[in-house]
């Protein structure tokens, strides 16, 4: 179990991984994501990503990915996340995020992209399964 899904107390194993690649840049926000996958019981499900971005200048292409943990079923997986502690830097510069929902799914999120920092809309982030 890592150091933030320990804090943000969520169970030893993850339950899922979400990993999202997709965005655009856009001038003065920085890199949002529209798209991700979700892979649950054997099975990877389209998300769709509103709330997070990456605001650094010369991103140009950056990826995320992460544990879900306390995903019970499938259902509990939508909904606003909001930031469960603090981002932190980790190994190799990337920075990391725990979030979690209403339904206390709680998301490690890693990015990619060394340098990168991940940027919460105030609203927080809303995560939907496409099914």
């Amino acid at each position: 179990m890592s150091i933030l899904a320990g804090l943000a107390l969520a169970q030893d194993s993850p339950n899922a991984t979400l990993t999202l690649s997709e965005g655009s840049v856009a001038a003065g926000i920085g890199f949002s994501w529209g798209k991700g996958m979700l892979s649950y019981e054997g099975k990877t499900y389209p998300v769709r990503v509103q709330g997070l971005s990456v605001g650094e200048l010369g991103v140009t292409r950056a990826t995320a990915s992460g544990n879900v943990y306390n995903l019970k079923t499938l259902e509990d997986f939508d909904g606003n996340y909001a930031a469960a502690v603090a981002g932190a830097t980790i190994a190799g510069g990337a920075e990391a995020i725990a979030m979690r929902n209403q339904n206390g799914v709680v998301i490690e999120l890693t990015t990619m992209t060394q340098g990168a920092s991940l940027k919460l809309a105030v609203a927080g982030l809303s995560l939907s399964v496409q099914k």
